[in-house]
């Protein structure tokens, strides 16, 4: 009696202790994200008035619920906020984000902080940041893409 009563602790330790490990292997990675570029050929500048060109490579093993695009003065005193939460890079596992970021002529110059966030749809988060100058609008300068 007493060495089934062993034999069924042991069992339920073993098949507890599998469902837990089962459990971990099944959760996806946190999504990954490599900004390729922030600014015209990566030059981490923007002109107020004009668009600043981003590109991120995104992997979300738990697929892209959201993603979170936040632009702000360094002091904190002016923002640009984007949230993607439909289209061509939700519910997808593997992306390339392309887009061309507004940047309204009453920008203030100077340094910003970019913050740019992938959600996916378990309720992972990853964010990653990069520097960008806001620079005055230069015709010369000015690419089209």
């Amino acid at each position: 009696m007493k060495k089934n009563i062993i034999l069924s602790l042991s069992a339920i330790i073993v098949f507890t202790l599998l469902a837990i490990s089962c459990k971990k292997d099944d959760e996806a990675a946190k999504p990954e994200i490599t900004l390729t570029e922030v600014g015209h050929e990566n030059s981490k500048t923007a002109m107020r008035g004009d668009d600043m060109h981003l590109e991120a490579d995104i992997v979300a093993e738990g697929l892209v619920k959201r993603i979170d695009v936040e632009f702000h003065k360094e002091d904190g005193s002016y923002e640009i906020e984007k949230a993607y939460t439909e289209g061509k890079y939700i519910g997808v596992k593997n992306t390339e984000f392309h887009e061309h970021i507004d940047i309204p002529e009453e920008a203030p110059l100077g340094e910003y902080h970019l913050h740019f966030s992938v959600t996916d749809q378990e309720g992972q988060t990853t964010t990653v940041e990069a520097h960008v100058q806001v620079v005055e609008y230069d015709e010369h300068e000015h690419h089209d893409e």
